[in-house]
């Protein structure tokens, strides 16, 4: 009984193919996202009750405008869904929802709308200003930026 709260990929089908399911959101769990205790947004989590894969959809308290990407954005078999944080900002800039390889870079606009690459390594960014978390280690908590 011990592993029913496995959120782990052993619950995908075998013979399912991911990128060919005709996929059926289900709400799976949310990260919310705070600055000194105080919520300022939060990352929707939705997996697919076939095939399993997951979905996100970023949230920013007080911002009406609809979001870069809405519906259920599509990622990559080789990409993971994380939360950019950025030192150098304040407030909705400071965190953005992202997808990151295992490595490689990803492109990150900064102060004075100025685009920087960031490098990834391990799924993490490596930078002295900038940091990210992954999704699938935070659901269902509050992580504090």
């Amino acid at each position: 009984m011990q592993g029913l709260n496995n959120t782990g990929d052993w619950l995908t089908p075998l013979s399912m193919d991911i990128e060919s399911c005709k996929h059926q959101p289900v709400y799976f769990g949310v990260v919310n996202i705070n600055i000194d205790e105080r919520t300022i947004g939060s990352v929707d989590v939705w997996r697919c009750g076939v095939c399993k894969k997951r979905f996100c959809e970023e949230k920013q308290l007080g911002i009406e405008e609809l979001a870069d990407l809405v519906g259920m954005p599509k990622i990559g078999p080789d990409e993971r869904w994380a939360v950019s944080v950025c030192k150098l900002q304040q407030g909705k800039h400071k965190w953005k929802l992202v997808k990151l390889k295992e490595s490689g870079e990803i492109k990150h606009e900064c102060l004075g709308e100025k685009i920087i690459p960031l490098r990834v390594d391990d799924y993490k960014i490596v930078d002295s200003s900038h940091w990210s978390f992954l999704i699938d280690d935070n659901i269902n908590k509050a992580v504090e930026i």
